[in-house]
């Protein structure tokens, strides 16, 4: 299996997107730098809306998380509740 990820500033307002993709991918590696938090996993990551709006306590839009993205590693499949990242066979 390939290895998926993605890279997001890090700062108070990616804190609990984080959170959240570590509970909904609990399989998944999560490397802290001084500027970004890389998350690694394999085969397949997927960030989903209610998990972020859980962990942020009001709604959110996932088109939010551009601000505060820096890169990503595999396919995208998106729509308004959830974006999944893997490699296609």
């Amino acid at each position: 299996m390939s290895t998926v990820f993605i890279a997001l500033q890090a700062n108070e307002d990616t804190r609990p997107i984080i959170d959240a993709i570590v509970l909904d991918n609990p399989e998944c590696t999560v490397n802290r730098q001084p500027a970004m938090v890389k998350i690694d996993a394999q085969g397949k990551l997927t960030v989903r809306r209610e998990t972020i709006e859980e962990q942020l306590g009001r709604p959110f839009d996932l088109q939010e998380l551009q601000v505060n993205l820096i890169t990503l590693s595999g396919n995208v499949d998106e729509d308004e509740d959830s974006l999944t990242l893997c490699w296609n066979s």
